[in-house]
C-alpha cells in the first residue's frame, strides 16, 4: 500500500479540500467546510489524500486522532481501510476517530471486537426548520416570537441589518473583544480566543470558503453578527457563529430571524450546531424546538 504525504491545513488546498467534502454530503456541522478553517487555531489540523478521498488528521499531545474520511459513499470502506493501515503503520497508534455520524458507523459495520464506539451527546448538531426561524409561528416559538417583538419595538427606527465582509474587520474585532469582556467567566473560555482568532482569520477567505456575514447596528454601532454556509444539496444552512449584546433585549431572536430571512431564504433547514455540554446552551438551543439532532460517535480501535 502506497502511502501519501500528510500536509498541513492550507486554503491554497480549498478545492480539493471542498472536493472530497462534498462527495458524501452528511448533516453535521464537521462536514461544513468552514468549520474546518474557523476551528484551525484550536484543533490543528493536517491533511492526507488518495484518489479516493481525504482525511483530516489533528494530534492531541502525544496521540493522533482523525475525522471519517470524506470520500463518496462506496469508497468509504477502502478509505477507512487505508486509513487505518495509516495510523496503525505509520503513526504507530490505534486508530481514533472522532464525531463520526451515524450513515458512517452504519456504512462501515465496525465490528464491536475490534472497536469500541460511543456516542458523544454533548457534541449532537441541533437541526430545526428554517422557515419556523423566519417568524417563530405557533405555540412552541411563544417566547421566541415575544423576544423578537420586543426587540422591535423597544429599538424601532434604530437598528439596521448589513452584510459584512472583510473591509469590516476593525469594528468586527472591536465588537469581539466588548462580547469577551463583558462575557460570564466559564470553563470554555479557553475556546474563546481560538474561536475569535478563527473568525478573523476566516473572514480573509470570505469569497474563497464561500460564506455570509449578517451585522446587525443600533445607533450605528455593531451589536451582533453571525456566519452562515449554504450547502444546496440538503438545503442546509450552517451557523457556527452568532454573537451579540446581550444587554438589548431580544437581540438574538432578531438576528437569527433576520439573518435567515435575509441571506438564505431559499434554506428548508439550519444546523446550528452542537452545545458542547454546557447546560445553559442546551436550554437555549432546545428552546428553538429543534426537528431532529445529528448524532456524533467516537470510535476507537481495541
Amino acid at each position: 500500500m502506497d502511502i501519501n504525504e500528510l500536509k498541513d491545513l492550507s486554503i491554497e488546498d480549498f478545492d480539493t479540500i471542498n472536493k472530497y467534502y462534498n462527495m458524501r454530503r452528511m448533516d453535521a456541522a464537521d462536514g461544513n467546510v468552514l468549520d474546518l478553517f474557523l476551528w484551525n487555531d484550536c484543533y490543528p489540523s493536517k491533511i492526507l489524500t488518495t484518489d479516493k478521498g481525504l482525511m483530516v488528521i489533528g494530534k492531541d499531545d502525544d496521540s493522533y486522532y482523525s475525522m471519517i474520511p470524506f470520500c463518496k459513499k462506496e469508497d468509504l470502506k477502502d478509505c477507512f481501510d487505508y486509513l487505518k493501515h495509516y495510523f496503525n503503520n505509520v503513526l504507530n497508534q490505534k486508530l481514533e476517530l472522532c464525531v463520526v455520524d451515524r450513515q458512517a458507523i452504519e456504512i462501515l459495520g465496525l465490528s464491536e471486537d475490534e472497536f469500541i464506539i460511543e456516542e458523544d451527546r454533548d457534541l449532537f448538531d441541533y437541526v430545526y426548520d428554517a422557515k419556523k426561524l423566519h417568524s417563530y409561528p405557533g405555540r412552541k416559538f411563544h417566547k421566541k416570537k415575544n423576544h423578537l417583538n420586543v426587540f422591535r419595538r423597544e429599538y424601532k427606527n434604530r437598528y439596521e441589518f448589513k452584510y459584512l465582509n472583510y473591509e469590516n474587520i476593525d469594528e468586527i474585532s472591536q465588537f469581539l473583544t466588548k462580547w469577551k469582556d463583558n462575557k460570564e467567566k466559564s470553563d470554555m473560555d479557553k475556546y474563546i480566543d481560538f474561536e475569535i482568532s478563527g473568525i478573523k482569520k476566516v473572514l480573509k477567505w470570505q469569497d474563497i470558503i464561500d460564506f455570509k456575514i449578517g451585522g446587525l447596528y443600533i445607533d450605528g454601532c455593531l451589536e451582533a453578527f453571525t456566519i452562515g454556509k449554504y450547502y444546496k444539496e440538503e438545503g442546509m444552512v450552517y451557523i457556527p457563529v452568532e454573537k451579540a449584546n446581550s444587554d438589548f433585549k431580544g437581540i438574538y431572536a432578531y438576528i437569527c430571524s433576520k439573518f435567515l430571512r435575509e441571506a438564505f431564504p431559499e434554506a428548508s433547514k439550519v444546523n446550528r450546531e452542537d452545545d458542547m455540554g454546557i447546560e445553559g446552551l442546551r436550554r437555549s438551543k432546545m428552546s428553538l424546538n429543534p426537528i431532529y439532532l445529528v448524532e456524533k460517535y467516537n470510535v476507537t480501535q481495541k
